[in-house]
């Protein structure tokens, strides 16, 4: 470019350069800086020392240390116990009862008393034959445990959602810091020369003071800039568990296509019946219209094989005091009838009605919310797409403009403040468009989302696009 040949001061230069830096300055701790006049010195200084993450090594190391995903892990271990519990009302029982008593024995008037003592053991057995109820339950807990798995992957399919959202909001707060620095050096040069010029006799004090007003604004919000970036980069922290340190930027020029097939009822349909909340919902209702029939099973009779083997040991009785051992075993069927529980399986089954009734509910909510979700996506990207090449050609504008204004400058019809103004608006610009290609991104790998398809694959064709 021609600017690297003029002889004016380099403020613009300097700042691009400041911005670069920028690039790569994510601080580890959160310390004031130790210039109010240069809040984001520190995050230079650090930049030199760190190591450089992209999104996909982060996802990684989220897997591991993220406390929400870890929780949702335990929970679903947890879930797996549902159907061996549940197995396990049909399946025999087998016990051990050990007894020992003492008694005393008295017999008035006629002054008659006797203590003695038994004990013993024994095995008892009990076989379910007939508990519809139990079946149910069994159906239940595997239901129970294919809704857990679909809330693991939403879980999963969450935390990739929410670093990707983390990963490019701390780039997004990095761009601000970057084009308030290079507004911060053009104030700085333009304080300068109205502080030469007054001294000169040919401004007033006034195009000095706004000059200094415009600087301390620029400072101030720097100051904000820098704040929220140190926000930021903790949000991320505690998705990944450990300091982000330097991150991978995004391309100076990535990629961007739209998704296959760009038809918005596709994606609507998929959501409706793969979305993870649908899946989740579904489950339920199952397991709610199950529980209607599992109390209604409430007024079937049970049966059961019980059996059992005891040996008791008697050191005497009420008018004997001899000893002598027993052994005793048993085996037979037992029927349970229910004839009357004061209305208890009548309340039940009213009440699995009424939760089925709002299962059903719940899950056409979740339908709704899905297609809304894929809608909004959908949208998201065909727009933000739309966005994203009205800024590039406004990106390019602002180039030739900068280009054009440094011509001037060189031959004398422009001002070193029109250079200032015109480099401003160009790494403004640019903020604004990598902004929008990471909400054109984080469009993208929400409409995956959507429709439970969002996997380690996106994040990773998304890590492609970033600077190597």
């Amino acid at each position: 470019m021609a600017s690297r040949k003029l002889a004016f001061p380099t403020a613009p230069v300097a700042a691009i350069a400041c911005a670069v830096a920028l690039a790569f300055a994510m601080p580890s701790l959160a310390q004031a800086p130790s210039k109010l006049d240069d809040p984001s010195a520190p995050l230079r200084e650090a930049a030199r020392t760190m190591q450089r993450n992209d999104l996909l090594a982060l996802y990684q190391q989220a897997l591991e240390n993220d406390s929400q995903y870890a929780a949702a892990r335990a929970q679903f271990m947890a879930t797996l116990e549902r159907e061996p519990q549940a197995r396990s009302a049909l399946l025999p029982n087998l016990n051990l009862v050990g007894r020992t008593n003492q008694y005393w024995y008295e017999i008035s008037p006629q002054s008659f008393n006797n203590n003695f003592s038994d004990y013993g053991g024994g095995l008892s057995l009990n076989v379910p034959v007939y508990r519809p109820q139990n079946w149910e339950a069994l159906e239940q807990a595997k239901l129970v445990i294919v809704q857990g798995e679909s809330v693991l992957a939403q879980a999963r399919q969450d935390l990739a959602l929410r670093l990707a959202n983390a990963y490019f909001n701390v780039l997004a707060a990095r761009d601000q810091v970057t084009a308030l620095e290079v507004q911060r050096e053009a104030t700085v040069q333009q304080l300068a020369q109205a502080k030469r010029e007054f001294e000169v006799g040919t401004k007033t004090i006034v195009d000095t003071n706004e000059a200094q007003a415009r600087y301390d604004q620029i400072v101030a919000a720097l100051q904000v800039a820098v704040g929220t970036l140190l926000v930021r980069r903790n949000e991320l922290t505690a998705i990944v568990g450990r300091d982000p340190q330097v991150l991978a930027e995004l391309a100076g020029d990535p990629k961007l296509t739209l998704p296959q097939p760009n038809e918005i009822d596709n994606w609507v349909r998929s959501a409706e019946d793969a979305n993870y909340g649908v899946q989740i919902a579904r489950a339920s209702s199952e397991i709610a219209t199950r529980e209607i029939q599992r109390a209604k099973d409430g007024y079937k009779p049970t049966v059961d094989l019980v059996a059992g083997y005891n040996v008791n040991r008697f050191n005497g009785t009420q008018t004997s005091e001899s000893s002598f051992r027993t052994n005793t075993g048993s085996i037979g069927l037992q029927l349970t009838m229910p004839l009357y529980t004061g209305g208890l399986t009548q309340s039940r089954v009213r009440e699995a009605v009424a939760l089925q009734d709002k299962s059903l509910s719940d899950l056409e909510t979740a339908r709704r919310s899905a297609a809304n979700a894929a809608r909004a996506s959908f949208t998201g990207v065909n727009f933000g797409l739309a966005e994203v090449q009205a800024l590039e050609s406004a990106e390019r504008s602002a180039r030739t403009q900068l280009e054009s204004t440094q011509l001037g400058y060189r031959v004398g019809v422009r001002i070193l403040l029109d250079v200032l103004n015109a480099t401003t608006q160009l790494v403004s610009t640019q903020r604004d468009l990598k902004r929008a290609r990471y909400s054109f991104l984080l469009s993208g790998l929400s409409l995956k989302a959507s429709i439970g398809a969002l996997s380690e694959d996106d994040l990773r064709a998304v890590n492609a696009l970033l600077s190597k």
